[in-house]
This record gives C-alpha cells, sequence and structure tokens, in this order.
C-alpha cells in the first residue's frame, strides 16, 4: 500500500502521482507483526525446550536413582546367598528406550556386577559417596551417574546413562515439533497478512474517493464511513478541495467577467476603425504617409479581430469549465448538414482548398458545441497549410462509433510538441502565424464532455498534422 501526493494537471484534474523513496504500511506492519510473532515464538519455544529439558533431565534423574535402589537391593539379597561375585546372565538382545547401565562395585574398586554394556571400570573411582549425581567421563564419553551405598555393605552401586541418549531423546522431541511449528508460523503470517489487508482495506477506497476528484468535481468527500484514523485526513483534503474550488470558482468568474468586459470595448474599436477606413478611402491615396496610414488602419484592424477571437475563446472555456458530461444535452446531429455550416462559415478564398467526405449519417452530441470543435480544428487546418495548401474533413463509421478527422498538408508538429497541443496558450513556435493557443484546449474540453477521444497524428501524404476525434454511440 503506498500514499502518494496530489498534483493538479490541466488536462486531467487532480491525479495521483507516485514519489521515489515511498513505502508501504501493509508491508511495514506485516514484516513488524511477524518480526515480533517470531521473536516471541522463539523465545517461547526456548523457554519450552528448557522446561522440558529440565523435566526430562529430572525424569531421567528419577530413573536412575530408582535403578540404583533396586540394584542395591538385588545386590544385598545376592550378597547374602554369597553369589555376588558370579556373572550374571547376558542380558536379553531385545533393545530397550531407556538405556540405563547399572555397575556393583566392590570397596577394593573391582566390579563385581555390571550391565553387559557398562564399562569394565567404575563410572566414579570415588567409592565412599552415596546418593549422589555426578557427571563423569569414561572413554571420552559424558554419563551422568547415580552413586548409592547401603550402611554396612561393603559395595556400592553406580548407575549411570550417556548425556547422548538424553540429548537424542530432547533432539527427538524437537525434531516432532519442528515442522507443526514452522506450519504455525506460517498459518499466523497467513492470517497476520489477511487481517492487516482486511483492516487497511478502507485505506484503499478512501485513495480512489480522492482520485476520483477532478477539478470538475470538487465535492466533499465523505467522511461518515471513515475509520477515526483516517477521518483527519479526509477532513484535511475536503479543506484543500474548498480552497481549490474556490480558487477555480474565482479565477473562471474572473476570466468571464474580464471577456465579457473587453467584448464591447473591442466591437467599439473595431467599428471606430471601419469608420477611420471608410473616411480615409475617399480621400487621394497618392501620398506616402496616406499609404502607411491604410495599412496601419489595417493591421490594427486584424489585430482587434484577433483580440476578440481570443475574448471570444476564453468565454467559451469560461462556459465549458464548470460543465458534467452527465449534464450535456445531446441529440442526434445530420452530420452533413453540420460539415456543410463548416463550409459555408468559411471563408470564400479558403473553400477550394477544404475536402469534404461524410461517409456517416448521423452523430450524438451537443450541436453548439459539436460546431464549435468543427470551426476550430478546420480553421487551425487552414491557417497552418498555408495559402496552397490542402485540407480534409472527412466522417468515417468505426465499430463503436463515429471518427471524425480533420487533416492538413501544412508543415506539421513534432511528436514532442503534439503532448502539448492541447494546452491553454501553447502555440508552435516558428509557425508564423497568429493565434491565441485555446483553440485545440476547447476542442478537447468539448471532445471530454461528449466521452470522444481526441488524438494527433500525421496529416495527408504523409506531411502536416491530423487530428481525431472518435465519438462513441449513444
Amino acid at each position: 500500500m503506498q500514499f502518494w501526493p496530489f498534483q493538479r494537471s490541466a488536462r486531467h484534474g487532480i491525479a495521483l502521482i507516485p514519489q521515489s523513496g515511498s513505502y508501504s504500511i501493509r508491508k511495514r506492519l506485516i514484516a513488524a507483526i511477524l518480526g515480533v510473532s517470531v521473536f516471541i515464538w522463539m523465545v517461547s519455544l526456548g523457554l519450552i525446550v528448557t522446561v522440558a529439558w529440565q523435566e526430562t533431565s529430572d525424569v531421567f534423574d528419577d530413573a536412575l536413582k530408582e535403578g540404583a535402589r533396586l540394584a542395591l537391593v538385588l545386590g544385598a539379597n545376592i550378597q547374602s546367598k554369597g553369589s555376588l561375585a558370579k556373572s550374571l546372565p547376558r542380558e536379553a538382545s531385545e533393545p530397550t528406550k531407556l538405556k540405563i547401565y547399572y555397575q556393583i562395585v566392590a570397596d577394593d574398586g573391582r566390579v563385581l556386577q555390571r550391565a553387559e554394556r557398562a564399562p569394565n571400570q567404575p563410572f566414579s573411582p570415588n567409592l565412599k559417596e552415596s546418593k549422589r549425581y555426578l557427571n563423569v567421563w569414561v572413554d571420552g564419553d559424558l554419563w551422568r551417574v547415580y552413586v548409592l551405598r547401603a550402611t554396612g555393605q561393603n559395595f556400592q552401586v553406580q548407575i549411570g546413562q550417556e548425556w547422548d541418549e538424553r540429548t537424542a531423546v530432547l533432539g527427538e522431541m524437537a525434531q516432532n515439533l519442528a515442522w507443526p511449528a514452522l506450519l504455525l508460523l506460517a498459518l499466523l503470517g497467513s492470517i497476520c497478512w489477511l487481517t492487516i489487508r482486511k483492516l487497511l482495506a478502507p485505506i484503499d477506497v478512501t485513495a480512489q474517493r480522492i482520485a476520483s476528484k477532478s477539478a470538475q468535481d470538487l465535492t466533499e468527500v465523505p467522511v461518515q464511513n471513515e475509520p477515526k484514523e483516517l477521518q483527519p485526513i479526509v477532513l484535511a483534503f475536503n479543506s484543500v478541495l474548498a480552497r481549490l474550488h474556490r480558487a477555480l470558482q474565482g479565477e473562471r468568474r474572473f476570466t468571464a467577467d474580464a471577456a465579457h468586459e473587453l467584448r464591447t470595448p473591442l466591437a467599439a474599436l473595431r467599428m471606430r476603425i471601419q469608420l477611420m477606413q471608410r473616411q480615409h478611402a475617399g480621400a487621394p491615396h497618392s501620398t506616402v504617409d496616406a499609404v502607411s496610414l491604410s495599412s496601419g488602419l489595417l493591421t490594427l484592424r486584424n489585430e482587434v479581430d484577433r483580440c476578440t477571437a481570443l475574448v471570444e475563446s476564453l468565454l467559451m472555456l469560461a462556459r465549458l469549465d464548470p460543465q458534467q458530461p452527465d449534464q450535456l444535452a445531446k441529440e442526434c446531429l445530420d452530420l452533413p448538414e453540420e460539415f456543410a455550416a463548416v463550409v459555408a462559415a468559411t471563408p470564400g478564398h479558403q473553400v477550394l482548398r477544404l475536402e469534404v467526405n461524410c461517409e456517416v449519417s448521423s452523430v450524438w452530441a451537443q450541436p453548439v458545441l459539436m460546431r464549435s470543435a468543427l470551426r476550430n480544428l478546420v480553421d487551425n487546418a487552414l491557417r497552418y497549410s498555408g495559402p496552397q495548401g490542402r485540407v480534409q474533413l472527412e466522417a468515417v463509421s468505426l465499430e463503436s462509433g463515429v471518427r471524425i478527422v480533420v487533416r492538413d498538408d501544412g508543415p506539421g508538429v513534432s511528436h514532442q510538441d503534439r503532448a502539448r497541443l492541447t494546452e491553454r496558450f501553447f502555440r508552435v513556435l516558428g509557425s508564423g502565424q497568429t493565434g491565441s493557443g485555446l483553440g485545440l484546449s476547447i476542442v478537447e474540453k468539448i471532445a471530454a464532455l461528449h466521452g470522444a477521444n481526441l488524438g494527433f497524428a500525421t496529416g495527408i501524404d504523409g506531411t502536416g498534422l491530423g487530428v481525431t476525434l472518435d465519438f462513441p454511440d449513444k
């Protein structure tokens, strides 16, 4: 699970941007819980092994003690019959689970009787000790020995057991517990992973809700169903959304008001220039100043027209920004008629450069926005294709909708610049054409409202620029 900061994009609103150096709380939480669990498991296992070893050793020691008492009683009975020094029958060959070996040792150090596998020499050379446990080395092996001597007897009983026998029992017990313990540990890890994933699922849901916000949808994220730990984050994000909403509203309001206020003085200025041109038209043009004045008025009128077009584009964007796709009133448009309207609105000296091919009868769209998009695309193509260039306007049918294409044979746009064509006020340098850089931004906004895809490709005969609009079915 990763937490990503938010960045506002001019094209896509608010987006989640992954940052290098980020980490996963889920992974760290699982690692921490498993690490602590393994540590406690190992400590518990150590305690269990220690207690088991102590209890097992006590049981073995008790067995040695009881064996010594029995051997002492049997030795005393055998001695009373005068046959203690005689050899006893060989032990049965059947293996025993508890391998304990006895010795009956005389006071002079001779081993009077012993188990078949017991050493020939006494376990302990100290024959006067009694009721004691000893750890002795015999022939390179460590033995646990219990010595017992009865009052009035001239012999000592020594019962021994190899330490390897004891540790073998403990190793067998650990081996039997190893796989169950590992399976339990794996089960613990799986349960921790599933539990943490379940408990942290609201974070993913909240992240998806936040990621769904855009410049067109700045409504608050509901906090009623959020966990208490996430509510401060959601409330803080809602506060950011509120401030962003106010800023965007102020920006749109300022753009709309400024553009609206500029329309009147620009129209008045254009009328004044036209009046001056009419007055100047009746005057003789023999002088250089008169020719210069006429050229200046024409240039000034063109600049006013460009400013007027910019104001109209700003007004269009100000109207489009607040709109939502689900609020758009679409209808079935007669596409050949729309193409004919675009041709009729094209200046007469440029109509001959426009090639129209409409293979589709209708398209679902909003009439005003559709015409605005077509006019912007055709106007851009005519402007950048040059005085003698060609422009193609066509519509073809797709399996899932309608594709409208506008191509030209102008200088084209590089792949690096194509990615920025829809940015507001972006213009390709060196084109030699005037413009506001808002036409394709308007087209992209209209396409987004219709759920259409805007794309760029090569234009006519491998040159120029081609713009595609893929409109979905109804």
